[in-house]
């Protein structure tokens, strides 16, 4: 989109600020959510999360640990390169994934998801990769703390996003699966800077979460 002029001439006729997006004449739908896109289309299929809540709470987990192990191995001098596709250095990617689950965390203690939540820049502090693997570490320890004092774990609770009213589980099994892709993006980083990636999730870290068929767009 940010190479295509008129795609994004249409997102802006259409008044919709983010992508991705299903249009049909001036009716649209954004894609955050499989059953939004589903009900667009009129098409008589079953969705909502594969996986409960606890399964994914633990799965994000598991994704957040691996990013922490897989940042803090990029070398400082990589950080400001860009990833391949769009203008996003390795910095803000990584500052980006424990991002998605520190917002998660504020919608479901009442905050409304808005997408501009999401694309912050890291502060200015945040320099080394060390750094951001301490980020990581905080907001995954945030997390734990959040669902341990949790006491109702079925995911129903209503939250309001940028999207729509979503429940807790539909919003949660995007976090992850989110996180997770950013998390195989970082591993394929490492690859193409020569390091090896310490013990990167293996395609069972991904069963049973709607996730990219590929690891970049485009």
């Amino acid at each position: 989109m940010l190479e295509d002029a008129d795609g994004l001439a249409e997102l802006r006729r259409l008044g919709a600020r983010s992508v991705p997006v299903l249009s049909c004449g001036d009716a649209f739908t954004f894609a955050q959510n499989i059953a939004a896109v589903v009900k667009f289309l009129d098409l008589k299929e079953a969705t909502g999360p594969v996986l409960s809540a606890p399964e994914l709470i633990q799965r994000l987990a598991f994704f957040i640990t691996a990013a922490q192990r897989l940042i803090a191995q990029m070398p400082n001098d990589k950080l400001t390169t860009e990833v391949p596709n769009r203008p996003r250095s390795y910095r803000v990617l990584g500052h980006h994934i424990f991002r998605i689950p520190e917002v998660f965390l504020d919608v479901a203690q009442g905050a409304t998801l808005a997408y501009e939540s999401l694309v912050g820049p890291p502060p200015d502090t945040m320099v080394r990769s060390a750094d951001i693997a301490a980020y990581g570490a905080e907001v995954n320890k945030r997390l734990a703390t959040w669902w341990d004092a949790k006491a109702d774990k079925s995911g129903r609770d209503p939250v309001n996003t940028y999207y729509g009213p979503q429940t807790l589980h539909e919003v949660l099994e995007r976090t992850t699966w989110h996180c997770g892709q950013h998390v195989r993006q970082w591993v394929m980083l490492l690859g193409m800077n020569g390091v090896t990636p310490d013990n990167p999730p293996g395609d069972t870290a991904f069963a049973k979460l709607p996730m990219p068929a590929n690891v970049w767009d485009g």
